[in-house]
């Protein structure tokens, strides 16, 4: 799928090069062509960051719950990454829709999601929260990270009931 989206993208790109070059159009419909392939690459990273199934680099919600976590530890051929399967939590309910995030590895974190998988596999839902850490550098505006969160993991509060 992401050869044959990037093998598109080439084409394209290669057709609006020749049609700059050597075509007779005026400046204006130059601009124009400039411009519509330049927004249709935004377009198309925007749904191929969001493509279901795969998992996001985006940054946590901000609460969720816990449904599922696949560490994978660093080697000599991998940096290593942490999978996690959350459901945002929106209005003090789950969204209906599971998403699955990648965060980058670190041994804290690991050993944070191993002990909140340990919990859920004995009954007791996870919830988490993740709060953005301050002093974001460089160009990490462009695409908030998983990186520049605080994540805390918890056990999930018992729901109460109305009173009769």
């Amino acid at each position: 799928m992401g050869l044959a989206l990037t093998l598109s993208f080439a084409a394209l790109v290669l057709l609006a090069t020749l049609a700059l070059l050597w075509s007779r159009w005026p400046v204006w419909l130059k601009g124009l062509l400039v411009a519509g392939v330049a927004v249709f690459y935004f377009w198309a990273d925007d749904v191929v960051h969001n493509l279901s199934g795969w998992p996001t680099p985006d940054a946590l919600p901000e609460r969720f719950t816990l449904l599922a976590v696949v560490i994978e530890e660093p080697s000599n051929k991998t940096v290593g990454a942490l999978y996690l399967w959350v459901n945002a939590i929106e209005n003090g309910k789950p969204v209906p829709q599971p998403r699955a995030y990648k965060l980058p590895y670190t041994k804290d974190l690991h050993a944070l999601l191993n002990e909140g998988m340990k919990k859920a596999r004995q009954g007791v839902s996870q919830m988490g929260q993740a709060t953005p850490k301050r002093g974001k550098k460089g160009l990490g505006w462009l695409r908030p990270g998983a990186d520049e969160q605080e994540v805390k993991i918890r056990d999930m509060p018992a729901p109460q009931l109305p009173e009769k």
